[in-house]
């Protein structure tokens, strides 16, 4: 299994180019990816959320690209006469109007927006996509190394705690069937202490007995949380499968607080309490595997 929590980084150089990819994942309910790239490269941002999309199943994962260009180019530049001279006219314009100087200079033309563009700077990048992708990959790699080995840090916590909520279970196991009889003992003083000696319906007191037997039985939730207890143990040896964990300690919470409405009994009630203590923690953890 799998922590949702990582980082990874990878880097590509060649003569021409140097790429850097970081990822950092951190736990969520689905799948969701941001990738934050130079605009040079954001025809390829499909190609790095595909990478993404491979190798993970659910996280936020936020990709960050940096990126340098060093081939060795020659700036291009490219005049728009047309707009120039819109620029030029307007100033005479000015000038005339409001009877000032007209000091519009070759340099100051220059420094106006969309006068002078480097057509070098729309060079075809694709080539830079190969790289682009191994980069990703190697990160995204760097990162599972780091989200294994979270997550099996993680696994071996939560068993640990399973390991007590299997005891704390047990406890209630052999603690229910004599839940019955203590009712029926103590019941049974109370009624002789206030009858004082006098006869009552036997009958009745095990009709009562046995009403609160059936109120209180708690055996099909014991039961369902031996049976949950197999599946989780099941589900820790399958990757992926931390949707399923985090919905089974729900249920695992739902028998717990069952158990606790129904025994009636302090023993009980004390070893279902400390049953929820555990499965909070548990589930805590198993908010942050994949």
């Amino acid at each position: 299994m799998k922590s949702m929590t990582g980082y990874g980084r990878a880097e590509y150089k060649d003569n021409f180019s140097e790429i850097l990819v970081e990822i950092r994942s951190v736990n969520n309910r689905n799948l969701d990816v941001t990738v934050k790239m130079p605009r040079v490269l954001v025809a390829f941002e499909d190609a790095v959320r595909k990478c993404v999309q491979a190798k993970l199943l659910r996280g936020r994962v936020d990709v960050f690209v940096s990126f340098k260009d060093n081939r060795e180019k020659v700036a291009e530049l490219s005049v728009d006469y047309s707009l120039a001279q819109s620029y030029l006219a307007a100033a005479k314009s000015l000038a005339e109007r409001f009877s000032v100087e007209n000091d519009y200079t070759v340099s100051a033309l220059m420094k106006l927006p969309d006068i002078v563009k480097d057509t070098a700077a729309f060079d075809d990048y694709s080539e830079f996509e190969t790289p682009l992708v191994q980069a990703t990959n190697a990160a995204l790699d760097a990162l599972e190394v780091m989200r294994k080995a979270e997550g099996e840090k993680l696994v071996s916590d939560i068993e640990s705690r399973m390991e007590m909520i299997h005891a704390t279970v047990d406890e209630i196991a052999l603690r229910a069937p004599a839940v019955k009889e203590d009712y029926a003992k103590k019941l049974k003083e109370r009624i002789s202490e206030a009858l004082q000696g006098v006869g009552y319906d036997e009958a009745r007191l095990l009709n009562e007995v046995a009403f609160f037997a059936d109120k209180s039985n708690i055996d099909e939730e014991i039961t369902r949380l031996y049976s949950h207890i197999s599946q989780f143990y099941r589900l820790t040896k399958t990757d992926g499968a931390g949707k399923q964990l985090d919905f089974l300690i729900q249920e695992f919470n739902r028998e717990a607080n069952t158990i606790c409405s129904k025994a009636n009994d302090i023993a009980v009630t004390n070893s279902g309490l400390k049953l929820k203590g555990e499965i909070e923690k548990i589930r805590e953890q198993v908010q942050n595997i994949e």
